[in-house]
């Protein structure tokens, strides 16, 4: 796919989510967000750069750690997502957070100006994986730290076969590469590649737990990245995609709801001082 293209998929398609991303999503990324802070070990009145931030669930995080000494730049692609998070972080009175829409592999900010950088979840929708890295490295100071964290392996996220199921009824593909940072040690190697140095990683399995099988749809079709392509489908073809979604989830089937496999990958490097 054409990496404008892409991002444009990106940008209006989470812009589609935005509205019930939380609901959708909140509880079953927790572990994966709690594996980024620790790995990024951030301190009180640090500025910290926070990249795809979405609805704002791991930014309300970062401002707690930092404090009203530090600071906080949020950015995402999608106007959607950015403005649920403005919401959330103004409700909870957290003051040293700005947010600004801003591409992921194009940051328009100066170098050495942070003292961390952070992405949850948002690296795999990058049409550049090692750009994008690279630009973490860029804005942060030297000594400074890089931390992501991205789904793991394929075969260990139950829920993989969506994007099959989407693409089949699509011209251009949905996440292309989705995957790919989360196999083997990749993410680690593009640190390095990026000039980062004592990089680190934690990979851990969790279980993604939705209570019906309403929820576990929302989640998969109108809560992600899937929402664009899905939300055009004629009723009929949602039906479809329902049906080949939950026969390829029925293995994790716990009840009325489903306990869904998945595995997530965080990875940390420092600036060279």
């Amino acid at each position: 796919m054409d990496s404008r293209l892409q991002l444009r998929v990106q940008r209006y398609g989470w812009d589609r989510a935005a509205s019930v991303y939380d609901r959708a999503w909140a509880d079953p990324l927790q572990p994966a967000q709690e594996l980024l802070l620790e790995a990024a070990e951030l301190q009180e009145g640090e500025r910290v750069l926070e990249t795809a931030c979405g609805s704002g669930l791991v930014t309300v995080d970062i401002a707690r750690a930092v404090g009203s000494s530090g600071e906080v730049l949020a950015t995402d692609l999608s106007d959607g997502m950015l403005e649920r998070a403005r919401t959330a972080t103004v409700e909870l009175e957290l003051d040293p957070v700005r947010f600004e829409r801003m591409d992921a592999g194009a940051l328009d900010l100066p170098d050495d100006t942070f003292d961390a950088a952070l992405c949850s979840l948002g690296l795999m929708y990058v049409p550049d994986f090692g750009a994008a890295i690279r630009e973490f490295a860029r804005v942060v100071r030297p000594g400074g730290r890089v931390a992501a964290v991205v789904w793991g392996e394929r075969r260990r996220c139950g829920w993989a076969d969506l994007f099959p199921i989407v693409d089949a009824r699509v011209k251009t593909e949905v996440c292309p590469l989705f995957f790919q940072l989360g196999t083997g040690d990749t993410l680690e190697a593009l640190m390095r590649e990026a000039g980062l140095q004592q990089v680190e990683s934690r990979r851990i399995r969790t279980t993604l737990d939705f209570p019906t099988e309403e929820r576990a749809l929302e989640a998969a079709f109108a809560g992600g990245p899937v929402a664009m392509a899905y939300g055009r489908f004629e009723p009929a073809v949602q039906t479809e995609v329902h049906q080949e979604y939950l026969a390829s989830i029925e293995a994790f089937r716990a009840g009325e709801g489903y306990r869904i496999p998945g595995e997530f990958v965080a990875v940390r490097g420092k600036v060279a001082a």
